[in-house]
């Protein structure tokens, strides 16, 4: 058999081959898959890896198995309880949209809320995505895109099977049992039956403490990101806790009692409409714009407060420069970043390396270490990062506006400026188009900024510098983990 494939691929050296015999054929697939793709030759050698090092199956050592809701999503704005769906596990962590759950949907669904200690899967979609469930995202419930892995503690710990089902072990088969043609999808009887290894418990003890070690970064890199909010907020004067709202209401009592009554009187005549009276010298004849999105009073309110600031305010083009180096493409790859780089909520930023020949025609600008890069696409979403890892022959694409510091503002407090509740509701201002909205580079380039006192600057760079390396010791603490139990396997 041996001869026969060395002997195949000699003949067709620019085809992988391979020949198996029917007893391997049949190892555990009772779906009798001959598909090429199931068979490739790196998959069943990892998988051989983790045969010689004995394995179990994700039943053996759970106590339930299941996926989420399979109704209609009940969504509630109001609600406290986090939904978790195919999106939510990334890579040992958790991110979090503002989805909520309702509470009726919550309580009448007790078999999908979502337990401490408990593994979640992505199951559609980004297939094998996988993080442990603590305390910092509960109370939660679970869209029927993932699967949710109750474990026997006494057995195993959740953050081994997680951190063991996200490396290539784990990924090797996830992807491998995964079916279907427009959307691949991982049933919950394929979870149930996937190998996993079996590590001693003083191992089990060693990878878990990495990976708690790492969500304590995490949080931690969370809270510190918070206080800065918080510091931003107080030297503006707005709540922290509902910021839109708390100015909306200060703008709405400063005003004249004679704009109070016209707004009032066509308020009472169409009360569930958010009215803004406009003169066609102050509308059309100085924006160009007729569409009644671009004139509601929220962004005056906004516009206000940012231009009433006790330091006074400026624009972004006066006070940061800006960044449009383009490339001459001399080099066989570049890092790349898109928008899609750009996590959104928490504002760090990642790359691909990529050929140059298949760079798309949007990669445009060289960028540089500190370099502050914000996303002209779907700019309320907050894709606004700081470049601060090697960015060696790195190019970012003509979606985003880059700029660099002068010495007037701090980048880390434009960060966090760009990614406040009322800065990304002012740049819905702006937006044109409907399923790809996007704004001009002016728009950002005019945008107006407070000039935040020196002080005050210091303390909230200070404090996101400090998130940031916490964030990046967190991500280091999990692919350290990874990386020895791969080790482990590999070598017995």
């Amino acid at each position: 058999m041996q001869n026969l494939n060395a002997s195949l691929q000699a003949k067709y050296p620019h085809l992988e081959l391979a020949i198996l015999p029917l007893s391997q054929v049949n190892k555990d697939n009772e779906s009798k898959r001959i598909d090429s793709e199931y068979f490739k030759k790196s998959n069943l050698k990892l998988l051989d890896d983790l045969y010689k090092y004995g394995t179990l199956q994700v039943q053996d050592i759970a106590i339930e198995v299941t996926d989420g809701i399979h109704t209609t999503i009940d969504y509630d704005t109001n609600s406290t309880i986090n939904l978790i769906s195919a999106s939510s596990p990334q890579e040992n962590y958790f991110t979090l949209t503002n989805e909520c759950v309702s509470p009726e949907m919550h309580a009448n669904n007790p078999r999908t809320a979502i337990q401490e200690n408990d593994v979640i899967v992505s199951t559609v979609g980004t297939i094998g995505n996988c993080a442990v469930a603590t305390k910092s995202i509960l109370p939660a419930n679970s869209s029927r895109s993932v699967g949710i892995i109750r474990l026997n503690l006494n057995k195993y710990s959740p953050f081994v099977l997680s951190t063991f089902l996200v490396s290539k072990y784990g990924r090797v088969q996830t992807l491998r049992e995964s079916t279907g043609n427009v959307q691949l999808c991982l049933f919950i009887h394929k979870l149930k039956e996937l190998k996993i290894p079996q590590f001693s418990q003083d191992f089990q003890l060693e990878i878990q403490k990495l990976v708690q070690d790492s969500h304590k970064a995490l949080e931690d890199s969370k809270r510190l990101y918070k206080e800065a909010q918080e510091l931003l907020y107080k030297e503006l004067e707005l709540d922290f806790k509902n910021p839109l709202e708390s100015l909306l209401k200060s703008s709405l009592q400063a005003k004249k009692p004679s704009e109070l009554a016209n707004i009032n009187d066509i308020s009472k005549k169409y009360p569930h409409l958010n009215i803004s009276v406009r003169s066609l010298s102050k509308s059309l004849h100085k924006s160009g714009r007729l569409d009644s999105e671009y004139y509601q009073s929220k962004y005056d309110a906004i516009e206000r407060k940012i231009k009433d600031y006790q330091g006074g305010w400026g624009y972004v083009k006066t006070m940061f420069s800006r960044n449009n180096t383009t490339c001459n493409f001399l080099k066989d790859k570049y890092k790349y970043i898109e928008i899609g780089d750009i996590n959104t909520s928490n504002g760090m930023a990642s790359f691909n390396e990529i050929p140059t020949n298949e760079l798309p025609a949007n990669a445009k600008i060289m960028i540089e270490k500190n370099d502050i890069l914000i996303s002209k696409v779907r700019p309320y979403r907050g894709a606004v990062a700081i470049i601060d890892f090697d960015i060696k022959d790195t190019i970012a694409s003509g979606a985003f506006v880059v700029l660099r510091e002068n010495g007037d503002f701090k980048k880390e407090v434009l960060q966090v400026l760009l990614r406040t509740t009322i800065y990304k509701e002012w740049l819905l201002k702006w937006n044109v188009g409907t399923s790809y909205p996007v704004i001009k580079d002016e728009n950002i380039l005019d945008l107006p900024i407070p000039k935040i006192n020196p002080a005050t600057q210091e303390q909230i760079a200070l404090k996101i510098q400090k998130s940031f390396t916490l964030r990046t010791k967190s991500k280091d603490l999990l692919q350290n983990a990874k990386m020895r139990l791969e080790n482990a396997i590999e070598n017995g």
